[in-house]
């Protein structure tokens, strides 16, 4: 067997097996995390706290002026007798300003701060942070509901643990009225959800969640706030977190509801955006391989460049098997598809569905309905696993190209379709 065939046949077996593998290490991690989550009252009765510090919610808002209203009055009616809302409108150009002033004058809990231009996220939740005398902080976004009771099911942790610096919650999907709706509120549970809970069973989150994470001030005091170069500021502050020694954990019971794109356009700029976050995050952080001090953060590394070695392989292989059926390439022998390798296909679907069984199991514990989606999951790996292997390949050399220089401003995203969404008021419920 020539080297060129030995290659082949190694990268197949990679290609194949490494998501396979992934798969199984997230299910693991997830169910030894649950045996401990299901020992927790129902969430929507989280145990009284010893004390009540106080809490400031932030809300990064650049052009809501649809969503503020609803977002902020869901903030103000958490069930925590101390607490404040800081809205910030970063530079808004619709009429986020005038929606934000109006709540302000009926509600003494909030306050209002107004950017005179955009300065991104991470600057927006930085103002915040220098505003409140509150140590503890939720960071959500302008389109978030929050659940009543996420403030005392965070809060508790960090009373728990002086080493804990931030709790990153739950988010549920609102918008389902398309099949890409509907396949990423099963996505947040069989891949999100379960990869939180297995990372965490093992000792490290690769990331918070921006859109409802907990924070000790004092803690990101200490590594310089929020990075503002930085296209995806969670994934960063997690990082300057821990390899600072702070520890970060992940709360189930936290629950926030969001709503995300519904188109192939507004998923696509998303993903993108995650992926060229993830690589700037990979090359301001690959020294930690070289850091035995830092050697805890080494698997969630070695994870992210095996991932992209993966998607470009993945490439590589696709390339070499269309060109094969139009002119013959016998230096690699009989190249089979990168896709279903070897006809065993049939295992790779049946651990999807398994790992999509068993995320909704744990979930169900907060979203009761959420197996009626289980029939949509099966398109998630034609749809999603495409979108995302294509978002990884192009990110790296653009975020080369791009560097982190640059300051990162918002870009208005695809809200979805919100219309007939049967989980809006789900929060006025409880």
């Amino acid at each position: 067997m020539s080297m060129l065939q030995q290659f082949w046949h190694s990268a197949l077996n990679f290609v194949f097996y490494y998501p396979l593998f992934m798969s199984y290490l997230w299910m693991i991690g997830a169910l030894i995390f649950y045996w401990k989550e299901r020992k927790e009252p129902p969430y929507q009765m989280p145990n009284a706290l010893p004390e009540y510090p106080k809490v400031a919610v932030l809300v990064p808002c650049f052009n809501e002026g649809d969503n503020a209203q609803e977002t902020i009055s869901h903030a103000l009616s958490l069930k925590y007798p101390n607490f404040e809302v800081i809205a910030i409108n970063d530079g808004s150009s619709d009429n986020t300003a005038d929606v934000l002033n109006r709540l302000a004058e009926q509600h003494e809990k909030l306050r209002v701060v107004h950017l005179a231009q955009n300065q991104g996220k991470a600057m927006a939740l930085q103002a915040g942070s220098l505003l409140t005398d509150a140590e503890y902080l939720i960071g959500i976004d302008g389109d978030a509901l929050l659940d009543p009771h996420a403030a005392s099911w965070m809060i508790r942790h960090f009373l728990e643990d002086d080493s804990v610096a931030a709790v990153t919650g739950n988010p549920r999907i609102r918008t389902r009225s398309t099949l890409i709706g509907r396949i990423q509120v099963g996505e947040f549970s069989s891949i999100v959800g379960m990869i939180k809970r297995a990372q965490r069973s093992f000792g490290r989150l690769f990331t918070v969640s921006g859109v409802i994470t907990a924070f000790r001030k004092s803690a990101v005091h200490s590594v310089g706030y929020w990075s503002p170069n930085m296209l995806t500021e969670d994934i960063d502050i997690t990082w300057k977190l821990q390899r600072a020694g702070w520890d970060i954990r992940f709360e189930p019971n936290a629950l926030v509801w969001i709503l995300m794109p519904e188109t192939l356009t507004g998923l696509w700029k998303q993903r993108l955006r995650w992926a060229m976050g993830g690589a700037q995050v990979l090359l301001k952080n690959i020294d930690v391989l070289f850091k035995p001090q830092l050697n805890f953060l080494w698997p969630l590394m070695i994870e992210l460049i095996l991932t992209l070695v993966w998607s470009y392989l993945m490439l590589f292989m696709a390339v070499i098997w269309l060109i094969h059926f139009v002119i013959p390439l016998p230096m690699f022998g009989e190249v089979s598809s990168p896709f279903l390798p070897y006809g065993t296909g049939m295992l790779l679907g049946a651990t999807c569905l398994l790992q999509f069984a068993i995320s909704k199991w744990m979930d169900s514990r907060y979203e009761p309905a959420l197996a009626k989606n289980y029939y949509w999951m099966i398109w998630y790996p034609l749809v999603f696993w495409l979108i995302t292997i294509t978002a990884s390949i192009v990110a790296f050399p653009k975020v080369l190209k791009l560097g982190t220089g640059q300051r990162a401003r918002w870009v208005s995203p695809d809200r979805g379709l919100r219309e007939n969404s049967q989980i809006e008021n789900k929060t006025d419920e409880k």
